[in-house]
C-alpha cells in the first residue's frame, strides 16, 4: 500500500514539481510573477467557490479554525523547547519557530489532500488555509519582530497583510452562503471563478518547483534536523491527538492530520528576510523539509488510511 499512495499521491505531485523546477533552470521564470498569481487570482478563486460549494456547518468551519491555531500554538511551544535544548541565538530561535508553526498548506497541502482525499478534503483545508494565511500575517509577524526589526518594516508588513485577498476571498463566500445566494447560477460569474480555482493545484505545484529551483539552501546542521522533526513527523502526530480531542469525524481528521505534515511554508522566509532574521536557515527549512516530505507525507498517508480502514 505504501507504494502504491506514493505513485498515486506524492508521486505526481512531485512530478509537477519536477517540472516546475525543470522549466525555471531552462527559462529562469520570474517567480514573483507567479507567486502573484497564486495569491491574488487562482486562491482567491478557490476559497470563494470552495465556501459556497462544501457542505460544512458553521460551526464545523470554526472548530477547524479553531484546529489549526490549536496546531500553530502547538508547534510554538515545541519549537521553543527545542530551541533551548539546542541553545539556540534568537535569530535561529525567531527561524526555527517561524518554520514549525506555520506549513504550505496552499502550494503543497491542498494538492496534496486532493489527490489523497478527494474534493471533500479540499473542503476542509479552504479554512486552514485561510487561517493559516492569516495567522502567518498576524502571529507570524509579531514573532518575526522579536528582535532588531527594520525601520519601517512593521507597517510595512502589517499593509501587506491587509491587501492579501485571501480573508477577504472567505469573508465574501461565507457571506455570500448565510444570504442564500446562488451564485452557481450566475453563469458568467462563476464559469470563470470555477475555471480559476480548476487551475489552483497544478499552478501551485509549478510555482513550488521553481521556488525550489531558486532556494539555495545552507548545510545541513542540527537545527534543521530540529526543524524537520518538528514540522514532519510531530506535528502530524500531536495533530491526530487534537483530531481525537476536538471529535472531528474520522475522514475529516486524516485530511486535517495529513496536511499538518506538510513543509515549511514559503512566507516564513519572506517574514526572516524582511525583519533581519536568520534568512539561510529560514530558506534551507523550506528547502529540505519539501525535499524529505516525499518520503514522510506518503508514511503519514498510509498509517492514516490503515487508520479508516480499521
Amino acid at each position: 500500500m505504501f507504494f502504491d499512495l506514493f505513485l498515486n499521491v506524492c508521486a505526481p505531485i512531485f512530478f509537477v514539481v519536477g517540472l516546475g523546477w525543470l522549466l525555471d533552470r531552462k527559462f529562469r521564470l520570474h517567480l514573483e510573477t507567479l507567486v502573484k498569481l497564486n495569491i491574488y487570482l487562482l486562491v482567491p478563486a478557490f476559497i470563494f467557490t470552495r465556501v459556497l460549494d462544501t457542505e460544512l456547518a458553521g460551526h464545523e468551519a470554526l472548530q477547524i479554525v479553531g484546529f489549526t491555531l490549536a496546531t500553530i500554538t502547538l508547534m510554538f511551544i515545541c519549537s521553543t523547547i527545542a530551541a533551548r535544548v539546542l541553545k539556540m541565538h534568537s535569530q535561529q530561535r525567531q527561524a526555527l519557530r517561524l518554520a514549525t508553526m506555520f506549513y504550505n498548506c496552499g502550494n503543497y497541502g491542498l494538492p496534496l489532500v486532493t489527490l489523497a482525499f478527494g474534493h471533500e478534503g479540499a473542503a476542509v483545508q479552504v479554512y486552514v488555509l485561510a487561517t493559516m494565511n492569516v495567522a502567518t500575517f498576524t502571529i507570524g509577524l509579531f514573532l518575526a519582530q522579536e528582535r532588531g526589526e527594520k525601520p519601517g518594516a512593521h507597517w510595512r508588513a502589517l499593509n501587506g497583510m491587509l491587501r492579501q485577498p485571501t480573508l477577504y476571498a472567505l469573508l465574501a463566500g461565507v457571506l455570500a452562503k448565510s444570504t442564500g445566494l446562488h451564485l452557481q447560477e450566475v453563469t458568467w460569474l462563476w464559469q470563470p471563478l470555477d475555471l480559476l480555482q480548476a487551475a489552483l493545484v497544478g499552478f501551485a505545484l509549478l510555482t513550488l518547483g521553481v521556488q525550489m529551483s531558486q532556494t539555495r539552501p545552507a548545510p545541513f546542521r542540527a537545527p534543521l534536523f530540529a526543524a524537520l522533526g518538528i514540522r514532519l513527523i510531530l506535528s502530524p502526530l500531536l495533530a491526530l491527538g487534537l483530531t481525537q480531542i476536538m471529535g472531528f469525524p474520522p475522514a475529516v481528521a486524516a485530511s486535517l492530520v495529513l496536511a499538518t505534515g506538510a513543509p515549511t511554508a514559503v512566507n516564513t522566509a519572506l517574514l526572516a528576510h524582511e525583519f533581519g532574521g536568520d534568512v539561510s536557515f529560514a530558506t534551507s527549512s523550506v528547502y529540505y523539509t519539501t525535499l524529505v516530505s516525499m518520503l514522510t507525507t506518503t508514511v503519514t498517508l498510509s498509517l492514516l488510511k490503515l487508520w479508516l480502514a480499521a
